[in-house]
């Protein structure tokens, strides 16, 4: 069974994953990666202060969720990095966020993609700075 938002955040906090160690990325959330597995923690810190920054967003319930991370490889452009939130019982994702680097798929900055799936996986209901996607968790 995956472990809540919650559990994630609280572990997260306690360094539990904080350590390069393939087994403990995984077990904080990677599901699959194309960069070095030493990089791994380092993108677990950038990206877990993300979601310990939206953990108590009315949007989804933190202890009925899970979070698992994705290093993206694109047919076209830069290897990118994005994390889902998703219902624990059915698996189904709510919500992912994709953090695009300077250059990739045309931005002239890093930037974020936030995805609902109350309205479709299509375009994104944030495109811009992480403010932006803490914003739409806050309303």
């Amino acid at each position: 069974m995956e472990m809540t938002i919650n559990e994630f955040c609280s572990r997260f906090l306690d360094g539990d994953f904080n350590v390069h160690s393939t087994r403990v990325q995984i077990e904080a959330g990677w599901y699959d990666w194309f960069c070095r597995v030493h990089s791994l923690r380092l993108k677990t810190e950038y990206l877990g202060k993300k979601v310990v920054s939206i953990k108590d967003s009315k949007r989804f319930d933190a202890n009925k969720t899970y979070v698992f991370f994705k290093n993206n490889c694109p047919m076209v452009g830069p290897l990118y990095d994005q994390f889902s939130i998703c219902d624990i019982e059915t698996g189904e994702v709510l919500f992912c966020a994709q953090h695009l680097e300077k250059g990739s798929h045309g931005c002239d900055r890093a930037h974020w993609e936030l995805y609902d799936a109350k309205v479709g996986f299509r375009d994104p209901v944030v495109n811009g700075a992480w403010r932006d996607v803490e914003k739409y968790f806050k309303n």
